[in-house]
């Protein structure tokens, strides 16, 4: 999203807004088993929609937006969605330029004190597990062993299938 303007107007953010309802629902339809802290994890990608189809922009003050609208953004992350924002469908502006200069000095104060200036996120190597746990964690199928749907059995477009089988 923060990487090319395109995907940073408002009409996008609507798109996107509409995809992450029908997330939410699937999340709050499946189990825990399935969904986990699927939504939880999708907080950064919420909140940037959620900037960027948000209503009079050019009236809200950097701490509504840091406390309140996008609290998990950084302010690099931030700047750089509000100075790509552009509203291809009611022409409406982005924040203040009081705002803008006012993530610029933040910015300027965090890069003196040696925080990351990336507004991407960072890769998390926290993760407690490696690709071969989760390949030796898997069972053998032998797909000798499986029936073929009546669907597929009996469609003759699938006949190369039966003659493996056998």
């Amino acid at each position: 999203l923060l990487l090319r303007r395109e995907c940073c107007s408002f009409s996008n953010g609507e798109y996107v807004k509409a995809g992450l309802a029908e997330l939410e629902q699937w999340c709050i339809y499946a189990t825990e088993e399935y969904a986990g802290s699927s939504w939880e994890e999708l907080k950064h990608i919420r909140q940037a929609v959620g900037f960027l189809v948000i209503h009079q922009k050019p009236k809200k003050t950097l701490k509504e937006i840091t406390n309140d609208l996008c609290p998990v953004l950084s302010i690099q992350q931030l700047y750089r969605i509000s100075t790509m924002y552009w509203d291809d469908k009611y022409g409406t502006h982005t924040v203040s330029s009081e705002v803008i200069s006012s993530m610029r000095i933040m910015m300027t104060e965090d890069s003196n004190n040696a925080v990351s200036s990336s507004f991407l996120l960072d890769d998390d190597s926290s993760i407690p597990f490696s690709v071969d746990d989760i390949s030796k964690s898997m069972t053998e199928i032998e797909v000798t062993d499986v029936d073929m749907p009546p669907l597929i059995r009996e469609n003759s477009g699938f006949t190369f299938l039966h003659q493996r089988k056998d």
